[in-house]
């Protein structure tokens, strides 16, 4: 533990020449490499949110709903009847890139140990992902380990996945993103928190036993690729489904009981940032012995235990005397379970190996005094007017051109790979604007949408942060739920790059200002920076991509609204206002080629007024069906609500191409089978048609679903090939 720190290492360890300097002051003296990579790990950017923890705190986290905000291993707000819904979103996007199955696949068991560390079953669980271009070389096997990653381990571990969303673009060539969120139910008077506390009181492991996968997993989650991303393989954890089932049941079952002081998770830098946090945020110190610590590999140093990123592991402190009882539910359930150290007052973190002091740190300087960083930013220059754009063709050939495209092509052939039925509770599945999952023995049910459009927030990030939450808000609204609260992740490319600081800030500022307007906050969320690649074939910076995981909530399930029309003859209206923006339109982008323009405004005032009267139709029963308008437009919309429901439409007042595909927001199409009920409202609304038929005609040329549906359907089973093909 002796060996000399030189330059070289000090670089390999991600410190800048500064930074090392702070170790060295807040050491007093020059670390070992065990205490060297303890303070790598705890300030690289996947743990101390050095470059963003100063706009962080301008986001709105507070609302009477919340009962605790961000700063714990995820948000948790009130669902009425003594139950908190409980739920967080987090990145695994340099992992799933180097190794997607395995990347992809303990991605999800990292969100649900956030969720179960705080009391919460786990009810459901999403993602947001994003790739390159299709024709890449590299894609093909990234979307397929992804895909089998995330339904490999969520199957296995009984926990549905119930939705997400799916964007291909070019900028993702070198660096994709999978940001998994998972959504658990509590009771208000059994959460559980990670501070710890009583001098004295037993520091106990539970879980799988630490091996050498995973070590430095923080630090390279903290960097671009600027090498062969194979050689970053060793990196990636291991995921066992199975063993997180069994640990899923132990915890909530010892949690069941008083035994708990504080209980953490180890996801990033495993052992080191878990005893971390438990001891920054109680005000104690710690001491650890580890030679007691459970391991499956010989020989291992204190320096790969404290590193490694081993999965299906928990850390907690446990009441004076009570070690006995809790070891007992954890053998009963084949885990692992150590007392590998205690609580001490001396704020500091003492390692202890073969009798010797192996590392002896403050524990404030790991923590609280962690670098923060005011990075310089450029605002992003606002985007010159589209202009007149002229057709490009027949109206109903780029329906069905679209509804082929990559980002708007059914999803089937993912979601048919996961579970989305496991626990019986599932009301809505994909497909849908958002997933509805009842929760257990009782009328309510929670809905859940994940959203963003990344090539809104590169042309504009404030506008593009806006229309991101305000999407979510709309998707959570058209299923009826009124909505909570919302978790976010925020991938960004490097933030030593004014450009790039400029989205993250712009975004950041969109995010809060459609928050505020629509009550909505931020409880929980993550944020993934240096997502970007120098490999060969890789593209340079991702699009800001600011993902929103939103929840809201339904008082009786059964009165949820879906996309699909449900009978002939009926009215389709569309609320909002529909203007023709085709700025930044996948209609511009696929069928014009063009990627220019500003977004589409949005303006929270309307988006407010329009999802209220939304939802006060839903809950009087006045509407059969409803369907936010997003990408793709109003014409894309209408598509989707026609296969939902296997009954085509006659269109009017769509005769132009900006009518058919402009993205303006604030938009919903609905159907009513007593038309004068929702217009006597007097809300703003236009009627566009009635449903029937087996086509959609009045806009273009008759397009019939057959081909609607052969060209929606086709371009992930031809993508993927002939193993991809539709049961």
């Amino acid at each position: 533990m002796s060996n000399r720190i030189t330059p070289e290492i000090v670089a390999e360890h991600g410190f800048s020449p500064e930074e090392y300097e702070r170790v060295l002051h807040a050491m007093g003296r020059e670390p070992n490499l065990t205490e060297l990579g303890i303070f790598s790990v705890m300030w690289s950017e996947h743990c101390s949110y050095k470059s963003s923890r100063v706009h962080l705190k301008k986001l709105p986290t507070e609302g009477p709903q919340v009962i605790c905000g961000p700063g714990e291993n995820a948000g948790v707000v009130d669902i009425g009847d003594g139950q908190a819904a409980i739920f967080k979103m987090e990145s695994h996007n340099h992992p799933s890139y180097i190794e997607p199955y395995q990347g992809a696949a303990t991605g999800v068991g990292g969100i649900l140990r956030d969720v179960f560390t705080m009391g919460a079953r786990p009810i459901a669980n999403m993602n947001a992902l994003r790739f390159g271009r299709p024709d890449h070389p590299k894609m093909r096997h990234l979307i397929a380990g992804v895909v089998h990653g995330i339904g490999g381990y969520g199957n296995c571990v009984g926990v549905p996945t119930v939705g997400g969303e799916v964007n291909f673009h070019r900028a993702y060539d070198g660096n994709i993103l999978v940001n998994a969120m998972t959504v658990g139910i509590a009771d208000t008077n059994k959460i559980f928190y990670s501070a710890a506390s009583g001098v004295g009181n037993p520091i106990v492991y539970v879980g799988s036993k630490t091996g050498r996968d995973g070590i430095h997993g923080a630090t390279m989650a903290s960097a671009d690729f600027s090498e062969d991303s194979e050689e970053k393989r060793p990196t990636v954890q291991v995921g066992d489904p199975f063993t997180e089932k069994l640990l899923i049941e132990a915890c909530l079952e010892l949690m069941a009981s008083d035994a708990i002081v504080a209980i953490q998770d180890m996801g990033a830098a495993g052992l080191t940032s878990s005893s971390v946090e438990m001891a920054s945020k109680g005000g104690v110190g710690i001491e650890l012995d580890m030679n007691a610590v459970p391991v499956r590999e010989e020989g291992m140093t204190p320096y790969e235990m404290m590193l490694s990123e081993s999965q299906e592991r928990m850390l907690m402190v446990l009441k004076p005397g009570r070690e006995d009882f809790a070891e007992a539910i954890f053998r009963k359930w084949e885990l692992d379970f150590a007392v590998i150290g205690h609580v001490t007052d001396t704020g500091r973190m003492v390692l202890k190996w073969n009798g010797e002091v192996a590392a002896d740190i403050p524990l404030a300087p790991l923590a609280d005094e962690a670098p923060l960083y005011d990075r310089p930013s450029v605002p992003t220059p606002k985007p010159e007017p589209l202009g007149a754009v002229p057709p490009q063709g027949d109206i109903g050939d780029n329906l069905v051109a679209l509804m082929a495209s990559p980002d708007l092509a059914s999803r089937r052939w993912i979601w048919e790979q996961y579970d989305h039925m496991v626990g019986a509770d599932t009301v809505q599945r994909p497909g849908g604007d958002a997933a509805v999952v009842r929760v257990h023995d009782t009328d309510k049910a929670i809905a859940i949408s994940t959203d963003c459009t990344p090539r809104y927030c590169f042309a504009d990030p404030v506008e593009g942060g806006k229309q991101a939450v305000a999407e979510c808000w709309r998707n959570l609204t058209a299923v009826g739920s009124t909505p909570l609260a919302i978790t976010n992740c925020l991938n960004f490319a490097n933030p030593q790059r004014p450009e790039i600081m400029g989205q993250f800030v712009g975004c950041l500022e969109g995010m809060a200002e459609a928050c505020r307007a629509l009550d909505f906050p931020i409880v929980s969320g993550n944020v993934s920076l240096y997502n970007e690649s120098k490999a060969t074939g890789g593209g340079s910076a991702i699009l800001p991509t600011p993902a929103i995981g939103g929840i809201g909530l339904l008082q009786d399930w059964s009165k949820s609204a879906t996309i699909a029309f449900k009978e002939e003859g009926e009215a389709i209206f569309v609320i909002g206002d529909t203007r023709g923006h085709l700025g930044q339109s996948l209609w511009l982008r696929e069928i014009a080629g063009r990627e220019e323009g500003p977004p589409p405004p949005v303006d929270l005032e309307k988006e407010r007024k329009a999802g209220d009267f939304v939802r006060q139709l839903i809950a009087e029963g006045k509407v059969t069906a409803v369907h936010d308008v997003s990408d793709g437009g109003l014409l894309v919309a209408v598509a989707e609500m026609a296969l939902a429901g296997g009954i085509g439409a006659t269109l009017e007042q769509i005769g132009d191409h900006a009518t058919a595909f402009g993205e303006d927001q604030g938009r919903y199409v609905v159907t009513s089978r007593n038309p004068e009920t929702i217009q006597a409202a007097g809300f703003p609304m236009t009627r566009i048609g009635t449903t029937g038929g087996t086509a959609i005609s009045g806009a273009g040329r008759e397009v019939s679903l057959d081909e609607l549906r052969r060209s929606h359907e086709g371009f992930f089973p031809q993508l993927m090939g002939a193993d991809a093909a539709l049961a």
